[in-house]
Order: C-alpha cells, then sequence, then structure tokens
C-alpha cells in the first residue's frame, strides 16, 4: 500500500515585518515556519538558534515572550523580515516553496536607517537575489540558517558566522 503524497498549501505570510526608522540592519529569512505561524512571530520553532545566538551575539538575556523580542530587535537596530509574501509550501520545508510573491522591502528601506542586508540561510539569499536585488541593487550576505535542520553548524560556528551582523558597515 502507498502512502499518499502531501500536497503543498498556498500561504500567505501572517507575521508584520519589526523595524522603526532607527534600524540599521535588516535580517531576511525565507517563509515562517509552521511553528512560527502557529506561535505568530519569527523564529517559533523551540530548536532555532535564532534567538540564542542574537542574545549571545549582543550580550543579553534571550527574549522569551514577542513583546521582548520585538523590544529586543528594535533596541539593537535589526529590522527582521522575510523574503516571500506568499508561496506553495509544503509544512516548514524551503526545499518545496514555490509560486513565490515577495515582499516589497523597499518602503522599509527607504523610510529607515537600514544599510545592511543580511539573509538567514542560502533559501533566502537566493530568493533575494532572484527576486529583490533587481528591486533594491542593495547586495546581500548570506550566513548560515539557524533552523535546526542545519545540523552541520554548530553553535560555535554560527556564532562566528553570525558575528559579522555586530561589525560597523563598510563604507
Amino acid at each position: 500500500m502507498t502512502t499518499p503524497k502531501k500536497s503543498a498549501s498556498f500561504l500567505c505570510h501572517p507575521i508584520a515585518p519589526v523595524w522603526d526608522e532607527r534600524s540599521t540592519l535588516l535580517i531576511l529569512g525565507s517563509f515562517p515556519s509552521v511553528k512560527s505561524r502557529e506561535s505568530g512571530f519569527y523564529y517559533g520553532h523551540r530548536q532555532n538558534r535564532f534567538w540564542p545566538l542574537l542574545a549571545r551575539l549582543y550580550r543579553e538575556e534571550m527574549p522569551t515572550d514577542i513583546p521582548g523580542k520585538k523590544a529586543f530587535l528594535l533596541r539593537n537596530g535589526i529590522a527582521l523580515w522575510d523574503v516571500v509574501a506568499s508561496c506553495r509550501i509544503l509544512g516548514s520545508s524551503d526545499s518545496s516553496i514555490a509560486d513565490v510573491t515577495v515582499n516589497d522591502i523597499r518602503p522599509l528601506l527607504e523610510k529607515s536607517a537600514v544599510r545592511r542586508i543580511f539573509c538567514n540561510g542560502s533559501t533566502a539569499f537566493s530568493l533575494y537575489r532572484k527576486y529583490l536585488l533587481p528591486l533594491t541593487g542593495k547586495e546581500s550576505v548570506c550566513l548560515p540558517s539557524t533552523s535546526p535542520a542545519n545540523a552541520r553548524m554548530d553553535e560555535e560556528a554560527l556564532f562566528s558566522a553570525w558575528a559579522v551582523i555586530r561589525q560597523p558597515p563598510v563604507e
């Protein structure tokens, strides 16, 4: 007996971007995971290393609730959003993303102090380069994914790679 194949669902991005006019860097993911969609905020899977990593980089306590996470981001000049506004996706699988519509990040870039863009993982980076770079003209930096699916990178390797976000921008 064969198991029926699951089909990808068409979903719209359910989480608003976090930023203000003082944001100096933008971190873009691809599309929220199932756990993030359920929790209503970015990097909601308890095994995702995003929040512990940022807390360590900024030498702060890890925020544990949504208001605390938003305050942490804004206090540290971080804007957070995803490249994809809507797509077909199977569960949380970035490799299944299809029929993409992207978020127009230009108003965020125009109304904030963002000068550097970082992508959390290769899928976000490739989607950014394909769809948003032609609109913005701003290069981005690909950082290793903080997803638990990226098991080949341990916490120390992630910390070393992500330390670039704390460095001053090159003018």
